[in-house]
């Protein structure tokens, strides 16, 4: 029997992509022949799944945690698949909260390794999809809300037929592979689109919406857009969050709300594109209803006030103010800094920020240093990590006082020392760096908190 540090061992020791540098990406290698061998040798568990399927650039991750709350809410048995993990890699397989043990995880592993040795090269992400639909079907989740990889079209998790896709926001990321245009990303996001199957879309630029609506209208997808279908609007916000109000436009009187009624909502994140993702979670919630499902708008309610999601304009701190947020591309840090000066108070904003090399890093630096009075740059252990003192020398001509601590701890608490009570501390790139400046402020703090022996 295998130990939990050697069943983390083994399903590492395969091609990962989520630590290969751009250049040793081989996008010919995306596709779903190992996924479909695989989990036909385990009796297809995902044909047992129905599932909720999200995919997007930003936002898939809240937005699926968001659901999988208001189903537990709804006393249904929920399964979350969500990737990567900031602690724990058992924080990617979920069922009503509750992480999969290290014991549940080297039982369907030993299962899984004479099927997964009959494959030809399999990758780390294949073995963590089989290990999350195994699970689901053995502990018979009513539903599972699965996130996407990367992509869509090619991603290990679109062997799954749900009951409704979701796509959120989608920008400019991992272009390398998806492609370099808006149109080009969309299309494989757009890949999750079943024939027949309920879709629901966030507000997207013209040209990846295009590209999404065409796609319904192959597979005769019914096609339900927030922002025309269901409107939403901020009514209050503070350091705990915000307040959303919800107006549906549906054109029939089938779902979670009559057209043209409005209900009001707490959504416990920062940032105005959270209610987006909260408005995408619940449009597509009233699908699921419209299939059946029972869920009320006071489970709605409740899910959605009661979710927790980490590492995410999360404030650890008020006394400075202690904020992570793992924006990893242009988009999400224009986000993020907006967020920052409209929603929270501060004097200086002093910045920790460490990139994954395969990211628009010059762009990223341009929004950081255009609002930062400090930046300190690091880099966490990740092998994917860019160098702090390269990043350094690229960057000049502004007005942020710019300087490198490589060790994530050692950058967060010099930036702490730094701040007086009024500024505000934000750490952010990466989200491995978020981890590792989370953990380091949780053991500091004598916060007990699951994770991984290795880390």
């Amino acid at each position: 029997m295998l130990t939990y540090q050697q069943a983390l061992d083994y399903i590492y020791s395969f091609i990962d992509h989520e630590k290969l540098q751009p250049d040793k990406y081989e996008p010919s290698r995306f596709d779903l022949t190992n996924m479909r061998a695989l989990l036909g040798m385990l009796g297809d568990p995902h044909h047992h799944l129905r599932a909720v399927h999200v995919a997007g650039t930003k936002g898939k991750g809240s937005t699926c945690a968001m659901m999988a709350s208001v189903l537990q809410v709804a006393d249904y048995k929920a399964g979350l698949f969500t990737q990567p993990h900031l602690h724990t890699f058992r924080e990617r397989i979920q069922i009503n909260g509750r992480l999969v043990s290290e014991e549940e995880m080297v039982t369907l592993l030993e299962k899984q390794r004479p099927s997964i040795e009959q494959l030809p090269d399999p990758s780390t992400f294949e073995i963590m999809t089989a290990l999350a639909f195994q699970y689901f079907a053995e502990q018979e989740v009513d539903f599972a809300v699965i996130e996407t990889g990367l992509g869509g079209r090619l991603d290990t998790t679109n062997v799954l037929d749900p009951l409704v896709a979701a796509i959120t926001s989608i920008s400019y990321d991992h272009t390398y592979i998806l492609g370099n245009t808006l149109a080009e990303i969309a299309s494989e996001k757009a890949g999750i689109i079943k024939e027949g199957k309920p879709v629901v879309c966030a507000p997207q630029r013209p040209e990846a919406q295009k590209v999404i609506v065409d796609k319904c209208l192959e597979r005769n997808a019914p096609l339900t857009l927030v922002g025309r279908d269901w409107l939403w609007e901020r009514t209050e916000a503070n350091v705990d969050g915000q307040g959303l109000r919800l107006t549906c436009q549906m054109p029939d009187a089938e779902g979670l709300m009559l057209p043209g009624t409005e209900e009001e909502f707490w959504v416990p994140f920062l940032g105005p594109y959270q209610l987006i993702n909260a408005t995408t979670a619940i449009a597509t919630l009233d699908q699921l209803y419209r299939q059946g499902v029972d869920v009320s708008l006071e489970h709605v309610n409740e899910g959605l006030r009661t979710t927790h999601w980490p590492g995410r304009l999360e404030i650890l701190s008020r006394n400075p103010l202690l904020v992570m947020d793992g924006a990893h591309n242009v988009d999400s840090v224009q986000r993020m800094t907006r967020t920052l000066a409209e929603d929270l108070p501060f004097d200086r904003l002093i910045v920790v920020a460490g990139f994954s090399a395969d990211k628009d890093i010059a762009g990223m630096m341009a929004e950081l240093t255009s609002t930062a009075d400090e930046l300190v740059l690091t880099k966490s252990v990740h092998p994917r990590s860019a160098d702090p003192e390269e990043v350094a020398k690229r960057t000049s001509g502004t007005k942020s006082r710019i300087s490198v601590i490589e060790n994530v701890p050692a950058a967060l608490w010099h930036a702490l020392k730094e701040a007086r009570p009024e500024d505000l501390v934000c750490v952010t790139g990466s989200l491995f760096v978020v981890a590792e400046a989370r953990a380091a402020w949780l053991d500091a703090q004598g916060v007990d908190f699951e994770r991984d022996p290795a880390s």
